[in-house]
């Protein structure tokens, strides 16, 4: 009662810090060069596409992505968009990375570079006819075990994911606690966010839970950090106490 108290009395700062301007950024937008939409790698000549490159709609990612797996789920996106297999694709991933959670042995092989290119090829190619994935999903997935990245595909998902969600007008925040925040004060939360973003966009929340913080709620939200921690109120005080104290004043 006492957690579910103070987690209660933090959500009105939460949300009059969260409407202010003079939040931290908690990362800045980079723009990024992308994989061409037909899978292409650069060092490959090997075209996994089965879409014709002629007179088609330029697709534009919604959020720039860095780095190779934002390039992969980038390039994946823009395939998905042109065969109109975003939603598809999207749950196909999550499937495929909750299959290697819990299976160790799947797991170890999705990582393990020892295993030749064409083993994997055959094997993801087998997995894939047998789940009866989109060919857009297959054609991913084999390029991924032809160039060794298959160990990403969790990484790739998750941006994936990212863009799938801006493409629908949804916003993740990610709310970080010591204990499961209590349903109330979690659709209040909710409902606040949903305020500041107005109609048109959705808010869509994932509890996170990290002992580490202490106590308290850290709060990212786009660009945005509001953090309550216990933590980082420690440090905070830790700096104060070590700042000399000036008695001529």
């Amino acid at each position: 009662m006492a957690m579910a108290g103070r987690f209660r009395s933090t959500v009105p700062r939460v949300a009059k810090s969260l409407m202010s301007d003079s939040l931290s950024t908690h990362r800045s937008t980079v723009q990024r060069s992308l994989l061409c939409s037909n899978f292409t790698d650069p060092q490959q000549s090997r075209n996994f596409s089965s879409a014709s490159p002629s007179k088609e709609p330029k697709i534009k990612v919604p959020v720039a992505m860095f780095g190779g797996s934002g390039n992969y789920a980038s390039a994946l996106f823009i395939a998905a968009a042109k065969a109109k297999a975003l939603d598809k694709v999207e749950s196909e991933l999550i499937d495929l990375v909750a299959a290697t959670e819990k299976s160790p042995t799947f797991s170890q092989f999705m990582k393990d570079l020892a295993v030749p290119a064409d083993t994997r090829v055959k094997a993801v190619t087998e997995i894939c006819d047998q789940a009866k994935f989109s060919e857009v999903t297959k054609n991913f997935l084999i390029l991924l075990a032809d160039n060794g990245r298959l160990r990403h595909v969790d990484t790739i998902a998750k941006r994936f994911s990212d863009l799938t969600m801006a493409h629908r007008g949804e916003i993740k925040a990610i709310v970080t606690t010591v204990i499961p925040l209590p349903a109330e004060e979690e659709k209040e939360l909710k409902d606040t966010l949903q305020e500041i973003l107005g109609k048109g966009k959705k808010v869509n929340l994932e509890q996170k839970i990290d002992p580490s913080i202490l106590g308290g709620i850290v709060v990212e939200f786009g660009q945005k950090v509001f953090d309550a921690s216990i933590k980082t109120r420690a440090k905070q005080m830790e700096r104060f106490l070590r700042n000399p104290v000036n008695f001529d004043v």
